[in-house]
């Protein structure tokens, strides 16, 4: 009979339900743990560990939570992508901004982070993924100048994500119109997945 370990994490923000089903996990040689979330990102960061670690992972919409199942033990197949598909990019860069503005002063830093990222789009010169954090969360908030820009540099491919911590200080969890909230796991998850970490701001 399988053992299944229950982890009941709603109301608890980011990466501490990775934390708690890694401990369940570890108690176990083989089974399930099926952990109980209230928000996307969690979702999101059990299905990646998960991936990362060889389990299995399935998550299911309940009524007002996810229920997200990590497999460990068991052999799955995991079957090969079909002819003419392309496998998952690679991750060679993830771009982390960490403000709004380029350099102290304000109106100039505006002005060089709206040329910055009107450059990535027009040469195309696209990150894997882009981590907005701290201040920067709202250029994909209330930012209406780089909206348009940031929105279309998504359409090309590129991961967007913005710290969750971030825009809940801010006051703009409700505001976020590009990309999806994300979680300090993302920035150390990439100094290991990406070739290559740049920092700005």
């Amino acid at each position: 009979m399988e053992t299944v370990t229950q982890i009941d994490a709603r109301g608890i923000g980011c990466p501490k339900p990775v934390i708690m089903a890694e401990e369940a996990l570890q108690k176990i040689s083989e089974g399930s743990v099926e952990i109980l979330v209230d928000n996307d990102a969690s979702v999101s960061n059990l299905k990646r560990f998960a991936s990362k670690n060889g389990l299995y992972s399935e998550s299911f919409k309940e009524e007002r939570h996810w229920r997200v199942k990590l497999v460990k033990g068991y052999i799955c197949d995991t079957p090969e992508p079909a002819k003419g598909h392309p496998t998952e990019p690679e991750k060679d860069i993830i771009l982390i901004v960490a403000s709004d503005t380029m350099g102290k002063d304000e109106v100039l830093g505006r002005t060089l982070m709206k040329g910055y990222f009107e450059t990535i789009r027009v040469t195309k010169e696209l990150p894997h993924t882009i981590f907005f954090l701290n201040a920067a969360v709202k250029l994909t908030t209330i930012d209406e100048e780089l909206l348009p820009v940031i929105k279309e540099i998504e359409s090309m491919g590129v991961e967007i994500f913005s710290c969750g911590t971030c825009l809940k200080y801010f006051g703009l969890e409700s505001s976020l119109k590009v990309g999806y909230r994300g979680t300090t796991n993302h920035i150390v998850e990439g100094m290991k997945d990406f070739k290559k970490t740049i920092w700005i701001g």
